[in-house]
């Protein structure tokens, strides 16, 4: 069989397995479909809303900025998007068509023709049409408008697949995982970089203007320069214009190129799982040794032990890694942020320590069915407490040096050292609270966590017990601390400064008190409630 024949035959049963996974992914669940129909709603919706935006602008000075940069945008988005979502298309993983008897070039077209089916498409097709539009003013830009936007959505998809198939041992393996769980934090960040430069902008009363060098940049970048290529050619650039539609159908072919080399490395060569381990790996040398995370430096017995035992879930396991990097990176980003707006305040300090503090909630949860094992060591109220004890030491050895490194920095942006000590007192009161009703709602609400979901943080039917934890988390941790909250404020109010270090030494102890309580509380209910703990924990 031909090229080309095998081609033709391919490209329609390669779009009707798209259509079919498509389809029975919407089975599996009423609520799945009803969630994928509101999504496709949602992003037509918005799709329309920003092509109606692009042709308000036609004729307008900003018209060519936006257009240009929307463009250079969509591509970025594709970029990313294989390496943050593996697990959003099963199309995007070409291993699963390596044991077929297909040509890597028939592969590649059929594909790129298969992507072209979906929401994402659709969406970069109506952003594509609008920012051409937007732009095309004459007979030469609009042929060149007829180009560019099927080019641009080309380039778009080309390059989505071409990362995927580049990226794909990585993404199959644990670290990817921790890729795609690590998501949700690049778009937190993302969210407050495009806040924090739309508020410049809002501020600067120069329009888009300060926009105009990066559009400048990314008008001879694939896919943008495709877009810029129907701009130039309205002003009569038409030599700029043939250089700008040149460059994004390069793009396009190399990035075939590269898919198509991709796919022919994953399907002849070898990966480790065929590949026979020469030696004891470099972890193994140091496990024999006894070392790693700093061996006998660890108290003796049960806590040493639990302990470490926490901090490795926290380094390996990819949803408590997501979690913890979450709270860390985003502890200090905010308020960060809000100091460079202008908002600085020490008392940003209580929002990191939170962040942090609602680690101790669902402890149980991360064990997942291994639970067992750490209940088969709990035979009375007391081995419960050291485990409790453990898990929550284990937390503190980074909170506590994370959350004052924060204040301290907030301190130095705000200038305001005066209310340092209140600050931090306050802090640690937050922190004993979290750590308390951690200890108990880890107890009394335990849930699961699906390991094969990046987003799901609860297995179905629990996700009322997540919304129980974070009820206890944000209502009584400010309850319990209402008592410290109300002194800080009246030693703010009253200028009394006098009262700063006071506020330290009270915060540190009833945090102390509070934590203390919380465990003692927890231990009898963990070792009452064994049984019930393993089962709903074991659902994911």
């Amino acid at each position: 069989m031909s090229a080309a024949a095998e081609t033709a035959s391919l490209t329609p049963v390669l779009v009707r397995l798209k259509l079919s996974l498509l389809r029975n992914g919407l089975r599996r669940s009423t609520g799945r479909a009803a969630v994928f129909v509101l999504s496709a709603v949602c992003v037509a919706l918005f799709a329309l809303g920003q092509l109606a935006g692009m042709l308000l602008l036609r004729g307008s000075q900003s018209a060519a900025t936006v257009a240009v940069l929307s463009a250079a945008v969509l591509a970025l988005g594709w970029a990313v998007m294989p390496l943050f979502f593996p697990s959003g298309d099963e199309t995007l993983d070409p291993t699963r068509l390596v044991m077929l008897p297909l040509r890597a070039a028939a592969m590649v077209r059929g594909l790129l023709v298969a992507s072209l089916v979906g929401i994402g498409p659709l969406f970069t097709l109506c952003v594509a049409l609008g920012a051409g539009v937007s732009v095309a003013h004459g007979t030469a830009s609009v042929a060149v408008a007829v180009l560019a936007v099927p080019l641009t959505l080309l380039v778009c998809v080309a390059l989505a697949r071409a990362v995927a198939a580049a990226n794909t041992r990585l993404l199959t393996s644990r670290k990817g995982r921790d890729l795609a769980v690590l998501s949700g934090l690049v778009v937190a960040v993302g969210i407050q970089l495009v806040n924090f430069g739309a508020q410049r902008l809002g501020s600067s009363g120069e329009g888009l203007e300060p926009l105009e060098p990066a559009a400048r940049v990314a008008a001879w970048l694939p896919p943008a320069s495709a877009v810029a290529a129907v701009d130039s050619a309205a002003e009569g650039a038409y030599a700029a214009a043939a250089v700008q539609l040149l460059l994004a159908a390069a793009a396009l072919v190399g990035l075939l190129y590269w898919w198509q080399r991709s796919l022919t490395r994953l399907m002849t060569a070898p990966d480790a799982s065929t590949i026979a381990v020469a030696g004891p790996s470099a972890r193994e040398k140091r496990r024999e040794r006894g070392g790693g995370l700093g061996a006998g430096l660890w108290p003796e017995g049960r806590t040493g032990a639990v302990m470490q035992r926490t901090l490795r879930y926290a380094w390996r396991d990819p949803k408590t890694k997501g979690a913890w990097v979450t709270s860390l990176v985003l502890g200090v980003i905010i308020p960060l942020f809000n100091a460079v707006q202008g908002v600085a305040t020490v008392y940003w300090a209580c929002f990191a320590m939170v962040m942090l503090g609602v680690q101790m909630f669902n402890q149980f949860g991360q064990d997942t069915s291994a639970f067992w094992m750490v209940a088969t060591t709990v035979s009375s109220a007391r081995d419960a407490y050291e485990e409790l004890r453990a898990r929550a030491l284990a937390l503190l050895l980074v909170t506590l040096p994370y959350v004052t490194l924060v204040a301290v920095a907030l301190a130095a942006v705000a200038g305001d050292w005066d209310r340092l000590p209140g600050a931090m007192g306050l802090s640690y009161a937050l922190l004993g609270a979290l750590l308390g009703l951690g200890a108990v709602s880890s107890a009394l609400f335990p849930y699961a966590i699906p390991q094969d979901s990046a987003f799901k943080n609860a297995a179905p039917g629990q996700g009322g017990l997540v919304w129980l934890s974070m009820l206890a988390a944000f209502f009584g941790s400010a309850v319990l601390s209402a008592p410290l909250m109300v002194l800080e404020v009246w030693s703010v109010l009253s200028g009394d400064g006098s009262l700063g270090w006071l506020m330290l030494a009270l915060g540190a102890t009833w945090g102390l008190l509070l934590a203390w309580l919380g465990l003692r509380l927890a231990a009898g209910r963990t070792a009452r409630r064994l049984p019930e703990i393993l089962a709903a924990v074991s659902k994911a």
